[in-house]
């Protein structure tokens, strides 16, 4: 059974950082691209950010690029999700999630390509 546990988020006035955690138990962490997901009231959710398998080139949305730095530690089978400069936009449930394809050669944007996600961690940006 795979896990994805989420932590780090809360409230933080605009222009403020946070560092959200991904803890992942029940596959063999080093082989799966992980990503990140976010979703506001009333809207659907929307890819943040990607890191390979292979820790090499990370994806970021355009609205997050530059602000936010996706990386991992495969000793500690967690992603992380650094954030800064944060908007009142950034306001959302964040979720970690697995990709389905271990060793997947180009990695995915498409939400239907993770089949394993966390529970979600608020994200609250103040104006």
């Amino acid at each position: 059974q795979v896990q994805l546990v989420e932590s780090g988020g809360g409230l933080v006035q605009a222009g403020g950082s946070l560092r959200l955690s991904c803890a992942a138990a029940g596959r063999t962490f080093s082989r799966y691209t992980m990503a990140w997901f976010r979703q506001a009231p009333g809207k659907e959710r929307e890819f943040v950010t990607i890191i390979p398998w292979s820790g090499g080139v990370t994806v970021y949305a355009d609205s997050v690029k530059g602000r936010f730095t996706i990386s991992r530690d495969n000793a500690k089978n967690t992603v992380y999700l650094q954030m800064t400069s944060l908007k009142p936009e950034d306001t959302a449930i964040y979720y970690c999630a697995t990709d389905r394809r271990a060793l997947r050669a180009v990695p995915t944007r498409s939400i239907y390509e993770y089949d394993y996600w966390g529970q979600g961690t608020q994200v609250t940006v103040s104006s």
